[in-house]
């Protein structure tokens, strides 16, 4: 099996998500929030769907709780040996503020509710980069 089978897929970047992409690859974990109500807002858009006002990427904490996840059991995405958790994460900035991501965890520690914090790890060595969450302790 070529090695390239192994690696985990990679996000492709459009015009509204392109600049959170590039900020993570610089290390920041940022979002998207509107420069009039600051309604913060996850997947990007160059628009506030509240308001209509422009937005732009602010950095976050990081910090989080798991507001629900999977554990995968089997092997389905290339790169990733299971099992691993996959998470929707609540950011701590605002309620409702939720995103996807890998819980770097043992399954059987993950639960809902359980805070978290988020690092900037490169996907592979595909030179995109994403969040992963880690447990922290309460």
């Amino acid at each position: 099996m070529s090695d390239a089978l192994l690696l985990p897929p990679v996000p492709l970047p459009d015009a509204d998500s392109e600049a959170y992409w590039e900020s993570l690859r610089a290390g920041t974990f940022a979002i998207s929030r509107c420069s009039a109500c600051r309604t913060w807002m996850h997947p990007p858009l160059e628009a506030c769907r509240r308001c209509g006002a422009p937005t732009a990427l602010e950095s976050v904490s990081g910090k989080g709780n798991v507001f629900s996840f999977i554990v995968v059991r089997h092997p389905a995405v290339p790169g990733h040996a299971p099992p691993y958790v996959i998470a929707v994460i609540e950011l701590a900035e605002q309620p409702g503020l939720r995103l996807t991501g890998i819980v770097d965890a043992d399954p059987k520690a993950v639960t809902i509710g359980a805070p978290v914090q988020a690092t900037v790890a490169e996907i592979g060595d595909s030179g995109m980069f994403a969040p992963r969450f880690q447990l922290v302790a309460s």
